[in-house]
């Protein structure tokens, strides 16, 4: 199974006031599996930086001036997509973002339910906890210490690490299962659990040991825990 956990920086909240994408990451899992193909885009917003949003992310007019708009760009990351699972952490906004650009430029949009919301997921699994992406950095061990500014392709690497841990550690099914993941409605696959065996080991004590076994705990007594065993 393909999938693509992706994150995108912007000027803001709302592309339909005019704010605009000025980057997109994104990284490939095979199997839930990092491949090491990835995705990675600076994008010119045609706008002037807001400095709140550039607090955020560093990302200032200088730097953007020269990169390309879109346009550009998009139908590459259409082509690397696919129709791979999206794996975002509060897909609504990216996708909004996302099919606002894709619109613009007369391309086909992403549907909504091509997103895996791991927002969604770990509040799910951890109910009035914190679940920004640090926040489950810190509940899973996973080391973000490069991440002193927003940054989409260090933020979809990070994320793959939180996914896999929200999904049930880096290789859920051990390679065993079918090649199905979450649900769309992103929800998690009960926890496995060992089954008891149809027909149960032999036990591999011979006779001899038995028997040697219950004389010695005969000698214990009554009160002895093994006796009551």
């Amino acid at each position: 199974m393909r999938e693509i956990v992706l994150d995108t920086e912007t000027t803001g909240f709302e592309p339909e006031q005019g704010d605009r994408i000025v980057e997109i990451g994104a990284v490939e899992l095979m199997g839930h599996v990092p491949t090491g193909r990835t995705f990675h885009e600076y994008i010119n917003p045609k706008r002037s930086m807001p400095q709140s949003a550039f607090e955020v992310h560093g990302l200032g007019d200088d730097f953007l001036r020269d990169k390309p708009v879109f346009e550009q760009v998009g139908q590459a990351f259409l082509d690397f997509v696919g129709d791979a699972k999206l794996v975002i952490h509060n897909a609504a906004f990216d996708m909004k973002f996302l099919n606002a650009e894709l619109g613009w430029m007369g391309a086909r949009l992403l549907p909504m339910d091509q997103a895996v919301d791991t927002l969604a997921i770990a509040r799910r699994r951890f109910p009035g906890a914190p679940a920004s992406l640090d926040a489950l950095c810190r509940r899973f061990g996973i080391d973000n210490s490069n991440r002193t500014l927003h940054g989409a392709l260090l933020d979809s690497e990070i994320l793959a690490d939180v996914y896999l841990e929200l999904i049930g550690g880096r290789q859920p099914d051990f390679g065993l299962g079918s090649d199905e993941g979450p649900k769309d409605d992103g929800q998690m696959r009960d926890t496995w659990r060992p089954r008891p065996r149809a027909r149960p080991l032999p036990s591999k004590l011979t006779e001899e040991e038995s028997a040697a076994h219950t004389a010695f705990v005969a000698k214990l007594g009554d009160a002895a825990i093994w006796s009551k065993a």
